[in-house]
């Protein structure tokens, strides 16, 4: 009998699912939308209904499944099977997922970080593949991260080690849902550099974004911000390099701690590309450690969108070899 693997990737916006065969060939592929605020069973019930349409689609029973891995936004409990927490998520607290999903389902299932099997997926995949010390920063949202060492992932004693989105860069800055302020991923992240931009305006700065939004300036994007700056938008290239500079402080600090071979940058603001990452690799080569930096490369995530679903699916069948 053939056996397959499922690999969820959970987001606040999307549900994205895959079959993959053993050799992570993708044999079924579907996004659905989450519905979040419809509630964490809605979403549950939501994923095993995907699950079992895409075995229905494929002719494949569910005895073929040799196991399913999830991507789960937030704070969690991989060994238990338990979402803690998750921000993005209205009620979303102590979710027992595993659980929940062994009451439609035969087959092992495992979850972990979403941030953590993206990076599983970079690793054994994309940008991470041959690297024993890695690690991967997502930039949307807010700034997530995971870390390997010495080829294995860090997890640490609550299974959150690896928060570089927390490190705090400012002693009074910007408020985090964290409970504290001035944490890097207020400043470098699709919001945070919008808010840079924006309180630039708020000085009295112009910027030809200010005719494409009008007195909206809610609709400002990360995206508008590096099309301005491909458009030679004096604000935007000032925005662009002085966000670049705060996470290469950031990535120097990392790269000091860590001893890295390679840090993937990924996500939906990683679309700036060199706009922001010239001035990321200028500030580490300045401010990092000269041995560590100079054996370090920073480089853009190859798989996007695929990166959760197929970690996923490789992270679970590396728990089923333990």
């Amino acid at each position: 009998m053939r056996k397959y693997i499922i690999g969820i990737d959970l987001g606040g916006t999307n549900i994205k699912s895959s079959i993959f065969n053993l050799k992570f060939q993708k044999i079924h592929e579907r996004s659905d939308l989450t519905e979040a605020a419809k509630g964490p069973f809605h979403v549950l019930n939501r994923i095993v209904d995907i699950i079992q349409e895409m075995l229905s689609s494929e002719g494949i029973q569910p005895a073929s499944i040799l196991c399913m891995g999830m991507g789960i936004p937030g704070l969690l409990d991989p060994e238990q099977g338990l979402s803690i927490f998750s921000p993005n998520f209205p009620d979303w607290e102590n979710i027992h997922v595993v659980n929940y999903m062994k009451n439609h389902f035969e087959f092992p299932v495992y979850i972990d970080n979403d941030v953590r099997v993206n990076l599983y997926g970079e690793w054994q995949f994309g940008a991470g593949s041959d690297y024993k010390n890695l690690i991967l920063i997502t930039l949307g949202t807010g700034l997530g991260s995971g870390i390997v060492n010495d080829g294995k992932v860090l997890y640490g004693t609550t299974s959150s080690a690896g928060e570089i989105g927390h490190m705090n860069m400012y002693r009074e800055g910007r408020p985090c849902r964290c409970g504290s302020s001035g944490c890097l991923g207020r400043y470098v992240s699709a919001i945070g550099i919008v808010k840079t931009f924006t309180d630039k305006l708020e000085e009295g700065r112009s910027s030809m974004i200010m005719e494409w939004v009008g007195e909206d300036w809610t609709t400002i994007t990360a995206r508008m911000i590096s099309e301005a700056y491909d458009l030679g938008d004096l604000l935007a290239i000032e925005v662009m390099h002085e966000t670049g500079k705060i996470l290469g402080f950031g990535l120097s600090n990392v790269i000091n701690l860590f001893n890295p071979e390679v840090i993937i940058v990924g996500g939906g603001m990683s679309a700036a590309g060199d706009r922001l990452l010239n001035t990321v690799r200028e500030t580490v080569e300045k401010h990092a450690l000269k041995l560590s930096s100079r054996a370090c490369t920073i480089v853009q995530a190859k798989l996007g969108g695929q990166a959760g679903m197929i970690g996923a699916a490789a992270y679970a069948k590396n728990k089923m070899s333990l």
